[in-house]
Parts: C-alpha cells; structure tokens; sequence
C-alpha cells in the first residue's frame, strides 16, 4: 500500500504528501498482513512445484595418451604372429598326413618280392583275371629275364596312402581295375612293362576305356620306369602329351610300355604307349601314345623315405 496521497491544487499541480500520523498504524497493519499472505503464497507454490532436477554428471576425464610402440617392437610383435599362424597352419595341413606318416616310420620296408604273394583274389572273376595275367607268355618271358624285377607297385605303398591313392584304391575293385597291376622294371630305369585289367565300370562312351583313365595309366607308368634313373628315385610330371589311336575297349587287359630317353640332372624324358594284351602270334593293337617330361623336386629326399614307389 501507498504511503502517500496525491493532492491536486487548482494550479494544476499535483504533489505527495505524508498520511496523517493517526492513518500511520493502521497502514504498517496492512502492510503486515499483506507480506504474510504473498509468503504462504510463495511457500505453498514451491511445496507444490517439482523437485529441481538432478546436477548433470562430471565431464569424462581426458584420454590418456598411450605411447606408440617403437618400430623394433612392432617388428617384433609382426614376427610372433607370423611365427604363431604359419606353425597353425603346419599343424592343420599335415593332420591328415601325420597317420601315413606314422605308419610309414613304424612299418617293415615291403620289397617287390613281397608284393607278388600279398593278394589273394576275392572272387571268381578276379581269381580267372589273375591266373590269365600270371600265366600270359608275356610275363612268362619277363619274369625270366634277368635283366627285370618283378612287383606289384601300389602294394608297396603305406595302408594309410594306399587308402587315398587313385589307381591303388579309389579306381580299384569289381568292374574297375580288379586285380593290381604288375610290372616289370629293367635295371637303371632303362623300360618297364606293366599289364594292367580295365573293366566295363571305367568307360567314358559306352564300351569304351574313359580316356582320363588312358593318361592317368600312362602317367603313372612313365613316371614308374624312370624313377630308378633319377637320384632320388621320384620325381613329378611336368609335361605330358597323350595321342589317342584307337579306342580302348573296356573289359580286357592292357600292355603298357616304356622307355626312358634321356636323364639329365633332375629331369627325365620318357616315351611309351598303352597296347592290347593278345595272345601269341596276334599283332597288339595300341591306343594311345604318350611323352612325358618329370622333374625330382628339390625336397626329394625327405620324399623317397615317405612315398616307396621305386
């Protein structure tokens, strides 16, 4: 409230004046009142209004710089995990491998001689193809010549890498190749002869040898002849040309023939062809012809102790 008036004269003037000292009590009592009702007012509103909300959370302290690791170190460091995923890798590449290595170092060298008395035919039809191989004039004449050794080449080989072999076991049995092939190697890996049955469950057209399996034959025995000429006696294909003649009729043996032509350092060059097996006095008719160029691998001699096949 005011605590003073307004007088106006008839000059046009206006002015305060004081209230009269008996107004005086009375307008402190006002005064009073009024202040204690604005005070409710103002504590009942903040007991109503909501509570202030909560101080926001300290800034995060500032990173701490982190030394970068000196070159030597990283250097190290790239070392250690080169060390650590090639040894990974060595283990997981050789897994496989470690059970035909095993048997290998534990098992008896198997001579040639050895491979002529370790199958026996497990049918009629196996034990009718066996007996025509073994008493062929063919290999009569052979097993009679000094000059050749006798075998049985993928019965030399490890159970365990016999097992995963190609010609020894996957292409092996019933109306496939179902006897193992013999072969006969002259002295210093000059030729080898090898007679081998294909049956009717190898064809490519119907009736006929696949001509895959013609190469793989000759591969494996071009390579056969001239491993004992190499010095390691292994060695791999790095060339091989095949010339298909005729068509090889499924269901029948094959003569394959051999000669090394020259050995030079690591390398050896080999020809030869795949034949009919006939009777005597027929004329063979062949069907394939192939070169090859083989090379031992640097590493031959950790080789020739895990792989027999010379």
């Amino acid at each position: 409230m005011l605590s003073y008036r307004l007088i106006s004269n008839n000059s046009g003037r206006v002015s305060f004046r004081s209230p009269p000292s008996h107004l005086s009590g009375y307008l402190n009592l006002a005064r009073n009142k009024h202040s204690k009702r604005i005070y409710s007012s103002v504590v009942q509103n903040i007991s109503r209004a909501p509570p202030p909300p909560p101080p926001p959370p300290p800034p995060p302290p500032p990173p701490t710089p982190t030394a970068r690791p000196s070159p030597l170190r990283r250097a190290f460091n790239l070392l250690a995990l080169s060390l650590i995923f090639t040894t990974a890798g060595y283990v997981m590449a050789t897994e496989t491998a470690l059970p035909t290595l095993l048997s290998t170092l534990n098992r008896r060298p198997i001579s040639d001689a050895d491979t002529l008395s370790m199958f026996a035919p497990p049918d009629a039809t196996a034990a009718q193809i066996e007996a025509h191989i073994q008493n062929h004039p063919l290999a009569q004449r052979l097993r009679a010549n000094p000059d050749f050794t006798e075998s049985r080449p993928h019965l030399k080989l490890p159970a365990a890498m016999l097992e995963h072999n190609l010609t020894g076991k996957t292409l092996a049995g019933p109306g496939k190749i179902v006897v193992p092939p013999f072969a006969w190697s002259e002295k210093g890996g000059k030729s080898l002869v090898s007679i081998v049955y294909v049956g009717e469950d190898l064809c490519g057209h119907p009736g006929v040898v696949h001509g895959g399996l013609l190469a793989t034959l000759l591969d494996e025995g071009l390579a056969r002849c001239c491993f004992p000429a190499m010095p390691n006696k292994i060695g791999m294909t790095a060339n091989l040309n095949v010339n298909y003649r005729k068509p090889a009729s499924a269901g029948r043996c094959f003569v394959l023939r051999a000669k090394t032509v020259k050995i030079e350092g690591r390398k050896a060059w080999v020809e030869g062809h795949l034949e009919t097996l006939v009777d005597e006095g027929q004329d063979p008719v062949v069907v394939c012809e192939a070169t090859a160029l083989f090379v031992e691998p640097r590493h031959a001699k950790t080789m020739v102790k895990l792989y027999p096949v010379a």
